[in-house]
């Protein structure tokens, strides 16, 4: 889908340790490509698509971060206004899935609270299946401890990497519109607190002048 004539503009961040596949994912979700070497990334780089997600078309603004402890303080900055977040680490790395709880606890901290990010655990690498060193089900727990999504992926196969979008946006659409209908009912009641507050004053008018014409 052409990347303009959007509705929506989501910010995605895409973090985890270096290796893990960050920008494998990224670039096989937006270009369709895959590259079994690739280049660390620097700092930060983006890319953007345009998807059709419940009737409205959304533009998804990832952002692949570099992993690297020396390039974290840079990298912070770009948590904020982010909508939706996939850690990602290596199924066959178990300290990248180790350090996920660090990368938790950053998003705790260099969040804004009123951005409150939906967060995806994402085990990449799955299709290296003698090599993993991280279960599906120790994912799923720590998901489930944290109260976050999971999915594992294989960006050399092509393996739930759009459907792991799809899901994330899904989420951001539904809290979101959740949010705007709760803010609509505060505001009604606002309103209706407000319409009674005003005719019991009207309604009070006629009441003393009867009482002063007594």
């Amino acid at each position: 889908m052409a990347d303009h004539g959007f509705e929506v503009l989501y910010k995605i961040l895409v973090i985890g340790n270096s290796g893990v596949g960050k920008t494998s994912v990224m670039m096989r979700y937006v270009d369709q490509q895959f590259k079994p070497s690739m280049l660390s990334t620097v700092g930060v780089d983006f890319k953007t698509k345009v998807i059709l997600c419940k009737g409205q078309r959304i533009k998804l603004q990832i952002w692949d971060t570099a992993g690297h402890e020396r390039f974290r303080t840079i990298t912070g900055a770009f948590y904020r206004g982010a909508m939706g977040i996939l850690l990602v680490y290596d199924i066959t790395d178990s300290a990248s899935f180790a350090e996920t709880s660090q990368w938790l606890n950053n998003i705790k901290e260099k969040c804004a609270p009123e951005d409150d990010p939906v967060v995806f655990l994402v085990g990449n690498k799955c299709d290296l299946k003698d090599q993993r060193r991280v279960s599906t089900t120790d994912g799923e727990k720590l998901a489930k401890t944290y109260g976050i999504l999971f999915a594992e992926t294989s960006a050399a196969e092509y393996t739930n990497i759009s459907e792991t979008f799809a899901k994330l946006t899904e989420v951001i659409m539904d809290r979101d519109k959740l949010a705007a209908s709760v803010s609509v009912a505060a505001q009604l009641g606002d309103e209706k607190k407000t319409d009674v507050h005003t005719l019991d004053d009207e309604d009070s008018v006629p009441q003393r002048r009867k009482s002063c014409c007594k």
